[in-house]
């Protein structure tokens, strides 16, 4: 019998223990993947660090599926939505406890086209840059 993907189960605990333990919780995104929708100009090196803090978000859900949320980058409302499949990892900013998923199997990454719109790019310049998740042995 094949079983779903515990993934979003995973990530719902660590949030939930995460929250209930007064840390903030952070998710690190695969920013390429399939059906990722955050702000282009906070993605360092394909990934982008969310921070999912209930003060910080609205409209917050957490499913088998998708997290998604209202917040503010630079002032300025933003929708985000993130299917499980890219999630990264997740970690409380606080004192960096948490869990990294396994990337053996890839998400689905979005190819870009050569005919997309230079206008659509990114504003140049320095991008902000957050904490990096890495796997201690």
């Amino acid at each position: 019998m094949a079983m779903t993907s515990n993934k979003p189960y995973l990530v719902r605990a660590f949030y939930d223990w995460i929250v209930d333990n007064d840390c903030t919780p952070h998710v690190v995104v695969n920013a390429m993947a399939v059906g990722v929708e955050v702000p282009q100009v906070y993605v360092s090196e394909g990934q982008v660090v969310l921070n999912l803090a209930p003060r910080a978000v609205t409209a917050f859900s957490l499913n088998n599926d998708a997290i998604s949320f209202n917040t503010r980058f630079g002032g300025v409302p933003t929708d985000i939505y993130v299917p499980i499949h890219a999630v990264i990892g997740i970690y409380a900013r606080e004192s960096g406890e948490g869990m990294a998923f396994d990337s053996s199997t890839p998400a689905p990454v979005e190819k870009q086209s050569l005919d997309d719109d230079p206008s659509d790019d990114p504003p140049s310049g320095p991008k902000p840059s957050g904490p990096k998740l890495r796997v201690v042995k």
